[in-house]
């Protein structure tokens, strides 16, 4: 693994300035050594809420792999001075990821989302990989949480994803870590609703542009519009003290 460059801090993260495929590559070695390793995605959202929440803070800083998900922590690199070649979102991962666990024999564990999204999500992920192990549970589980890390471990697992709101997916994962029994887990926010068909993710093209924030935006406005220009504002604001602070102690 000492090929691989070295994490850059963007804006207080150490984030992975790795391509997908040197990202897979990684977390495979990492499962084959028996090493537990706990992956978080972190977009300008994250960022600009990380400055003001000390528990999101935390949860991020304990994984032991960070990518860059949105185009503005690729913008925030290249300002910096410390470029990250490409995005890895967390839903490219998740697929990524679950081939790469049918070609090794390796169960996934899918938590949350409601009942009938995770058991339509966890049908599609079986018609599309056939020799996959699935297991599942939906993300109302907050009354009986040690029952539920309990069902993770009894599963024998070795991938955990969890797609559950921020900071709550972070947060869950950094409690509970090994103590589930998986190899490897990370949060993949609305990705469940996305395979189940409840949302449309937007076209490649939009993708490519980094414009998956817009597509968000306009196929749900009244919800993410505020939303995005109130982050959006908070994370070029902070990215414009950090270049500025760094300029100044050189």
């Amino acid at each position: 693994m000492s090929e691989l460059p070295e994490p850059v801090d963007i804006m207080g993260a150490p984030v992975a300035p790795w391509t997908m495929s040197q990202t897979v590559g990684f977390i495979e070695r990492a499962i084959d050594e028996g090493r537990f390793l706990q992956h978080v995605v972190v977009n300008a959202t994250k960022l600009a809420n990380m400055r003001t929440d000390p528990g999101l803070r935390e949860a991020v800083l304990g994984a032991e792999l960070i990518n860059a998900d949105g185009m503005g922590v690729l913008l925030a690199g290249r300002v910096l001075g410390r470029p990250i070649p490409e995005r890895v979102t967390g839903i490219d991962l998740f697929g990524e990821l679950l081939a790469l666990a049918e070609r090794r024999g390796w169960g996934v564990y899918l938590l949350g989302a409601k009942p009938e999204v995770i058991e339509v999500c966890a049908a599609k992920v079986r018609e599309k990989y056939p020799d996959l192990e699935v297991h599942f549970h939906d993300g109302y589980f907050w009354d009986e949480e040690e029952a539920q890390v309990e069902r993770v471990r009894a599963s024998g697992a070795k991938l955990l994803f969890v797609g559950i709101s921020s900071p709550m997916k972070e947060q869950f994962i950094d409690r509970w870590g090994e103590t589930m029994g998986v190899a490897f887990a990370m949060g993949v926010g609305g990705t469940f609703d996305v395979w189940a068909g409840k949302v449309r993710r937007a076209p490649e093209g939009w993708q490519r542009a980094g414009m998956e924030w817009a597509w968000r935006v306009r196929e749900e406005p009244r919800r993410m519009a505020k939303r995005a220009l109130t982050t959006n504002t908070r994370f070029l604001m902070a990215l414009a003290r950090t270049w500025v602070s760094e300029r100044l102690h050189v």
